[in-house]
């Protein structure tokens, strides 16, 4: 196909459009297909976004796993420290707290990665659905 193929082209098809414009089918379906074409289109924002959070999600999952895992270190050697009586029952409870919290994170990290990984089938459900 040569270049003026291509340039005559979306004359034809104006005058196609044109000459169909009293036909109502015609209407309806280049409204469906817009319509279609604007779904698929937010779908793949929509995944785009999805797939931005879960990336932004296991960078800070990793991050809270090596918090959580040096709170663990901390808590043991808290451990250790107070059978030795090389510290108070204090600093062993302030490691369990410290750890405990760092758990809490953690699980909460991961809970907001599950939400997103099922956030992302809405979506791909939608352009089913079209």
């Amino acid at each position: 196909m040569g270049i003026s193929a291509g340039l005559l082209q979306p004359l034809f098809q104006w005058g196609y459009a044109r000459s169909t414009a009293s036909c109502q089918p015609s209407q309806d379906s280049t409204r469906q297909r817009r319509q279609y074409r604007e779904t698929v289109l937010q779908a793949f924002r929509d995944v785009a976004d999805v797939l931005r959070a879960l990336e932004y999600n296991a960078v800070t999952l990793r991050a809270q796993a090596d918090a959580e895992a040096a709170a663990a270190d901390t808590l043991e050697i808290a451990k250790k420290q107070v059978f030795f009586g090389a510290t108070s029952q204090l600093s062993l409870l302030n490691a369990q707290r410290q750890y405990f919290l760092a758990r809490i994170l953690l699980v909460r990290v991961q809970s907001l990665r599950f939400a997103d990984t099922a956030a992302l089938s809405r979506p791909l459900g939608r352009v089913v659905e079209s």
